[in-house]
């Protein structure tokens, strides 16, 4: 529903039946009480004033979803189901100002809040259990200039929108592969794919964004950010952005004309030789620069897809000739419009299995035969078929340029030759809607969720000597050294920029950027 004035008192209404800030649902324990340190931001230095001379009592403005209501259930799921959170609001922004007076009246009233666009933060971390839920999801808008070459998005729109957008005029961005992704979200954070290796990450791409942080005064405000204004926060934003200074309500990227894309897929059923296909796989990204691809290894089955823009199929697979003679693979290739074939290799998300975990890496160097057993073991051990060992072709683009500004990525300097994830995927499908919990036994594979965990764990360690770093999107948790996993050399002015821009620290959760002074 749409509640143009939703005020505290309300929402005080709505919950006064299990006392101060907390949440019963039928059927559900009541929730934790909101703690001092909610990720991504709780009590400020002037977070606790209610009112005051410059800003009056906020109230929440977009649409509303609160216990009562409902569509509660699905508007507080997120994209994985392994992580379940009952928020004491949800509010759907419908403009910038929306979110303006979200972060306002969240700083006002001491209300744990987070921010949430496309619901796959793979930690959960986009929600929070008796607070507030910043959605930016309905902020679906797209102004795209074919003679500048730029296109200004909204924060709602998720991949599958952005590229349909694009592809349209014939242009294209770096994306990742997931289509209910937000765009927006993936960016920030880096934004890797089948574009990587031609074009660079998502991130590089971007001008200029409009954001709204917290102001000095105990509220909020935009801010518009690029080269010429606040540079050093269009720099953090390339790479850090998710959740540490503001939030971002939209993106302007400098877009590449691509009318088609070379596309190829290959798959190879069990039993395959993996060591093989690695092998063959990790020295075509050695040698080549341009084909982007993305290697998938299943129990059941390996997948390779592959993509260049303005290319030819001819080319794409003279690249990767030496991993299509192994065996014999189920190839297919098209030359299209990528929004036509971005569309048509999407997994409906009803079929996806409902929960999962990632843990991501980066590799330098060609893995030794002993790395890839230990891949190779780990794959045939693996709790489903849905889980995998997944890579990703860097380097190419990401090495041979930076953008004017900068970006706080900082893989590109560390030489990397692949980033790679061990994924653990089971459970029951996540559709249809109205979602409904999940119940011990066979049907929902719950037993499975220790085995997944573990198998995670050993997999990950295993590893260790062979890679080095980690994705800001797929967040490792109980890595004790995240800061320069992440970002490298870039975390100590990423600190400073935090304290410039977020001096209180209002944005913060669980592997959040500190200020770079004591709050």
């Amino acid at each position: 529903m749409t509640a143009p004035g939703f005020s505290r008192r309300d929402l005080l209404k709505a919950t006064a039946a299990a006392g101060a800030g907390a949440v019963v649902l039928p059927g559900v324990a009541a929730a934790s009480a909101p703690g001092g340190a909610a990720a991504q931001g709780v009590r400020g230095r002037g977070g606790a004033r209610v009112g005051g001379a410059n800003w009056p009592p906020a109230k929440l403005t977009g649409r509303i979803v609160t216990p009562n209501d409902r569509d509660y259930a699905d508007a507080s799921l997120g994209w994985d189901q392994y992580f379940v959170h009952f928020p004491l609001v949800i509010v759907f922004a419908q403009n910038t100002q929306d979110v303006v007076n979200a972060l306002t009246w969240a700083r006002q009233h001491n209300v744990a809040f987070r921010v949430r666009s496309g619901r796959h933060q793979l930690q959960g971390w986009s929600a929070v259990d008796n607070g507030l839920v910043i959605d930016v999801s309905e902020l679906k808008w797209a102004r795209i200039d074919t003679h500048s070459l730029t296109a200004t998005v909204g924060a709602g729109l998720n991949q599958a929108e952005a590229v349909a957008a694009l592809a349209k005029k014939g242009l294209v961005v770096p994306t990742g592969t997931e289509g209910t992704v937000g765009v927006v979200g993936a960016t920030i954070g880096g934004g890797l794919g089948l574009f990587t290796r031609s074009l660079g990450m998502a991130c590089d791409f971007v001008t200029a964004a409009e954001i709204v942080v917290a102001s000095d005064d105990g509220g909020a405000k935009v801010i518009n950010v690029d080269l010429h204004h606040h540079r050093d926060l269009l720099f953090a934003l390339r790479g850090a952005g998710n959740g540490n200074f503001g939030i971002v309500t939209s993106l302007t990227y400098k877009v590449t004309r691509a009318p088609t894309v070379a596309f190829l897929t290959a798959t190879w059923d069990a039993p395959y030789p993996l060591p093989r296909l690695f092998e063959e796989y990790q020295k075509t990204l050695v040698t080549n620069n341009r084909v982007g691809s993305e290697l998938e290894l299943h129990p059941n089955i390996a997948i390779l897809t592959a993509a260049l823009p303005n290319g030819s199929v001819a080319h794409v697979k003279d690249v990767l000739a030496s991993v299509l003679s192994i065996g014999r693979p189920t190839v297919t290739t098209t030359v299209d419009n990528w929004g036509t074939i971005f569309k048509g290799f999407q997994i409906p998300a009803a079929a996806e299995p409902g929960n999962a975990l990632f843990f991501s890496q980066f590799a330098n160097r060609p893995f030794p035969k002993k790395a890839i057993d230990v891949v190779a073991s780990f794959v045939k051990d693996a709790p489903t078929n849905d889980s995998n060992y997944f890579l990703c072709g860097f380097g190419g683009a990401v090495k041979r340029s930076t953008p004017p500004g900068g970006t706080a990525f900082p893989h590109r300097n560390r030489d990397a030759l692949f980033y790679a994830e061990p994924g653990a995927a089971w459970g029951r499908p996540r559709g249809p809607r109205p979602f409904t919990f999940q119940t011990a036994g066979e049907e929902s594979q719950e037993h499975l969720q220790p085995v997944a965990q573990a198998w995670i764990a050993e997999f990950s360690q295993a590893l260790r000597p062979y890679v080095n770093g980690a994705y800001f999107n797929v967040p490792n948790v109980g890595m004790l050294d995240w800061e320069t996993a992440y970002w490298g050399s870039n975390f100590d002015r990423l600190r400073r920029i935090k304290a410039k821009y977020d001096p209180d620290n209002i944005f913060q959760y669980e592997q959040s950027i500190p200020p770079a002074f004591p709050c």
